[in-house]
């Protein structure tokens, strides 16, 4: 193979290698991107309240499907206190929420469990602290 076509050979590569890379990268950012978010909560992750929510709530940064989400909460000795009424809010689809009765001063643990609309799906938890 002579000097010219190693050249053009060698652009081919590079070049299809480029193209392979940014595929990849894109493809990685798209699916990072398919997850839900918390955007935020009610009561906020580690907040410290004087007044017993009527509720808990947590918004995510896109739709999450209602027939796979879950939403509950415990106290510092692992008993739920809800009212177990956890749903996808039918006015918003991004907003997760769940019924509280009124909670004597204490620890809570929120856990909770999404799917995206695209299918992936998240998890997570956080407390905050009533006065």
């Amino acid at each position: 193979m002579g000097a010219v076509a190693r050249d053009r050979w060698s652009r081919v590569v590079i070049g299809a290698l480029g193209l392979a890379l940014t595929s990849a990268i894109v493809a990685t950012a798209s699916g990072v991107l398919a997850h839900a978010f918390v955007s935020r909560s009610e009561p906020r992750t580690g907040a410290t309240i004087v007044e017993s929510p009527p509720q808990v709530r947590i918004w995510f940064d896109g739709p999450i499907e209602p027939l796979f989400a879950k939403i509950y909460v415990e106290d510092r000795d692992k008993r739920r206190v809800d009212k177990g009424d956890g749903r996808v809010n039918l006015n918003d689809n991004r907003l997760l929420e769940v019924g509280l009765p009124p909670l004597p001063p204490g620890r809570y643990r929120v856990f909770w469990s999404v799917i995206a609309r695209d299918g992936h799906p998240r998890e997570g938890d956080f407390s905050f602290l009533l006065r």
